[in-house]
């Protein structure tokens, strides 16, 4: 798998949801993947911000718990041509 391949979901809190693959953490086995495992994040106040915020972003999930959907399997098994 690699950034902006489409996976789906397979175990856990967002079963079944597909998306693409923002970031890839090969050392940590992890994978962002857009819309899924999204927790709420709280910024501090800053000048350029003075109120502050709370925002939902997407944080990594294991690579054990995505697979390549099948779009993405046809593109790179394909026939030989000779």
């Amino acid at each position: 798998m690699k950034k902006g391949d489409t996976v789906k979901v397979i175990t856990g809190e967002d079963k079944g949801k597909t998306g693409k693959i923002l970031r890839f953490f090969p050392d940590l086995e992890r994978v962002l993947v857009e819309g899924v495992n999204l927790k709420k994040h709280h910024e501090k106040k800053t000048k350029s911000n003075p109120k502050g915020q709370v925002i939902e972003k997407p944080f990594p999930i294991h690579i054990s718990n995505v697979k390549a959907t099948k779009e993405e399997k046809k593109q790179k098994v394909g026939k030989v041509k000779q």
